[in-house]
């Protein structure tokens, strides 16, 4: 921890569904004078999100569901696709991910592989979020997906030509920081062509 922050205050805003604080910290800047700064900072753990791709039929499996904040901002049917995601909870992101990619595509991965984690909103979220690739063929469909009854999840599954899942986002199907992300890194290096 840097020595040059200094927490002051935290205040709980709310622990609805996850932590919101209000920070109030004192900042050392550069000229070395103090400032006293207050931010509101949301607390929902942290995540892992993989693209699953099949070199073969050059196809990545993705997810449809509603994501309602997109709703109330503008996305006329609230649906985004996605790629597989969930919240770390107590695994670490290798477990995390494979239990996911099970629950709501119904694949059961193995060999999966880290590429970079990244902090999706750096200015109020905590969450760190770790990206990563994982090869699937059929064989490794064990059920149908769509997520968990008891966490609400309505989760549609799809298999799509990778070209196609990269020109939506160029048509504004794909809006999801963390999928455009993945497919533009499998895109610059050549995962289907490796």
């Amino acid at each position: 921890m840097s020595d040059k922050i200094k927490i002051t205050q935290t205040k709980l805003l709310s622990d609805n569904w996850y932590i919101l604080n209000k920070v109030t910290y004192e900042l050392e800047k550069p000229d070395g004078t103090t400032e006293t700064q207050s931010r509101e900072v949301y607390d929902r753990g942290n995540g892992a999100t993989i693209l699953l791709y099949n070199k073969e039929n050059k196809t990545v499996i993705l997810t449809r569901q509603l994501r309602i904040p997109t709703y109330l901002n503008g996305n006329e049917t609230g649906m985004m696709i996605e790629t597989c995601a969930g919240l770390l909870d107590k695994d670490n992101p290798e477990d995390c991910i494979r239990r996911e990619t099970e629950e709501e595509t119904g694949y059961k991965v193995s060999d999966v592989e880290k590429v970079f984690e990244v902090y999706m909103s750096p200015g109020s979220v905590t969450e760190i979020i770790y990206f990563f690739i994982a090869a699937y063929t059929k064989d490794m469909k064990v059920d149908e997906g769509g997520g968990l009854e008891e966490e609400q999840e309505n989760i549609e599954v799809l298999e799509l030509p990778f070209e196609k899942a990269v020109q939506m986002i160029k048509t504004g199907e794909i809006k999801d920081a963390k999928t455009i992300m993945l497919l533009q890194y499998a895109q610059i290096n050549n995962i289907f062509s490796s």
